[in-house]
């Protein structure tokens, strides 16, 4: 199932929740929060009070990426605030088992991220107990990158991992995504996909997302139907 996730990170922070209202009003899925903690990432974004702020504007899911040093100290604090989904980094948890169970004590959803220079292998004898993996196509930080091509044989090596092991897991993919190469992205096997610059950045954010998810989903049914 294609799933189109705008990011947060590239709307009007001014005006913050009317943008997640007019996300309500979409045809998005997801609503997707780059957690960012100024270490493990060179930026500084939200806490979970602005989660918790933004949480009654919509019904739809938050899906929260934790990007930062020591997520398991905060872990609780997003859930609390209203996230659906936690997705967080294997190359800063050294326990990642634990983490991974105990987002899934708290009733929601768990994703593993890995940047782009991270091989798939990290997924090792973790793959079977999550729900997502969020690849990233950009080095994380900062909106408006470029997509990584190399990324495509990634995402193709992960979805190609996932049938032979009969798994049900969504692949999520993060950075410069935009109308004129979604498609390939879903061809490579990706069904989660986040978008920020190319949606927020547009004269009409709605009209976007709906292109985005109907081209998605075109290439979708005619890959994998």
């Amino acid at each position: 199932m294609i799933k189109l996730a705008p990011s947060i990170l590239s709307a009007d922070f001014s005006k913050l929740g009317e943008e997640i209202e007019m996300l309500d009003r979409s045809s998005c899925d997801l609503i997707h929060f780059d957690v960012m903690d100024g270490h493990f990432v060179p930026n500084l974004t939200i806490g979970p009070m602005v989660i918790n702020a933004v949480r009654s504007r919509t019904k739809k899911p938050f899906d929260v990426h934790l990007m930062m040093d020591n997520p398991m100290s905060l872990i609780d604090l997003y859930i609390d605030a209203g996230a659906d989904i936690i997705t967080i980094h294997p190359e800063v948890i050294f326990h990642l088992h634990r983490a991974v169970h105990h987002i899934k004590s708290r009733n929601i959803s768990v994703g593993i991220a890995l940047n782009p220079s991270t091989p798939l292998e990290t997924l090792s004898y973790i793959l079977q107990d999550i729900d997502m993996v969020l690849l990233m196509t950009v080095n994380p930080g900062f909106g408006g990158q470029v997509f990584i091509s190399a990324m495509l044989d990634k995402i193709k090596a992960l979805k190609t991992k996932i049938i032979e092991m009969g798994l049900n897991i969504d692949i999520e993919v993060d950075g410069g995504i935009h109308a004129g190469n979604i498609r390939e992205i879903v061809r490579a096997g990706a069904n989660v996909i986040v978008a920020g610059s190319a949606i927020f950045n547009s004269a009409n954010p709605t009209t976007i997302i709906d292109d985005m998810r109907s081209e998605a989903f075109s290439e979708y049914k005619k890959v994998f139907r």
